[in-house]
């Protein structure tokens, strides 16, 4: 039996191969171009399951890293706002250390007032224009109080603080939950209690606080300064948790880094074009296809029908 060879089968074949080296070429080149495997998940093949799952890990590591990045800015805000607070207990301690050395509290309630003043626009911080210490009333100024006289005009301690109980917690990766949040009540309410007793003296039989000390008004700043001294250490207390706070979630942060490296280089496996490798493809698919065409303009020069004419 003798195969039957056409000129119209061998262009056939000659054109389907050179078609094929070209897309080879083509193939090739778009991979030195882009250094990547492919555009889309198909290029992948059966890796696309797991090139999507990758995919969507390092989306999420995104998207906690930025919102640890707005919770370190909240809480370095949070961290002025704290040693400011705690920063007025120490001044009030001191003015009444000053004076009890001195004898004399001519200055005592002056500084009082202004430290107050401190303290409650401490306990009012604000960031991105929510209040740091209300809790869930975030949009709620949690401290009314503004004079010292407020605290002796017969509303309770309790009724100059508009914060809940809601301490706000964040989600800081798949396994680590912080709470972030303290409460103006919790922080203010020692330091307003204090201030009442100071002013309450003042205005009394035994006031006022503005000269050369008595006796009683001795005994009582002394019992203060021990007040004062128990509500400057809870405050520093305080200041001190949300550094440690902080320090988790820069912990966090830099673990979330690292994750998300090596997902990078695991995806990069996957998506990155071999460039040594796509490089030789280019050269070997140029080279198909010249070959080709070559053999098509050979076969097109014996065609029969040159030799006819």
């Amino acid at each position: 039996m003798v195969n039957r060879v056409s000129t119209a089968g061998n262009y056939s074949a000659i054109l389907a191969n050179l078609m094929a080296a070209e897309n080879r070429q083509v193939n090739a080149e778009n991979r030195v171009a882009s250094q990547k495997n492919g555009n889309d998940l198909k290029a992948f093949a059966n890796q696309a399951e797991t090139l999507t799952a990758m995919r969507t890990v390092d989306a999420r590591i995104g998207n906690y890293q930025a919102q640890n990045d707005q919770i370190a800015s909240k809480l370095t805000t949070q961290d002025q706002a704290l040693n400011d607070i705690a920063g007025s207990a120490d001044q009030v301690r001191q003015a009444i250390a000053n004076a009890l050395a001195a004898g004399d509290a001519n200055t005592l309630m002056q500084v009082a007032q202004n430290q107050l003043h401190i303290a409650a626009s401490g306990l009012n911080a604000q960031f991105d224009g929510k209040y740091l210490f209300a809790g869930s009333q975030i949009n709620t100024k949690p401290v009314t109080v503004a004079q010292l006289s407020d605290l002796t005009a017969g509303p309770p301690i309790a009724s100059f603080f508009q914060n809940d109980a809601n301490k706000v917690q964040a989600k800081l990766d798949d396994s680590t939950t912080v709470t972030t949040g303290q409460l103006a009540s919790d922080l203010g309410t020692p330091m307003m209690q204090a201030f009442q007793a100071l002013q309450a003296f003042d205005q009394g039989g035994s006031g006022p606080l503005n000269g050369k000390l008595t006796a009683a008004q001795e005994t009582f700043l002394t019992a203060q300064l021990t007040n004062w001294v128990t509500i400057g250490k809870n405050l520093t207390s305080q200041t001190a948790q949300n550094g440690l706070v902080q320090k988790q979630v820069d912990d966090t942060k830099a673990s979330l880094v690292t994750q998300q490296n090596s997902l990078t280089i695991m995806i990069g496996h996957i998506t990155d074009a071999d460039m040594a490798l796509a490089a030789t493809d280019l050269s070997n698919a140029q080279l198909s296809v010249q070959a080709t065409a070559k053999v098509l303009q050979t076969l097109q020069s014996s065609s029969l029908l040159n030799l006819l004419r």
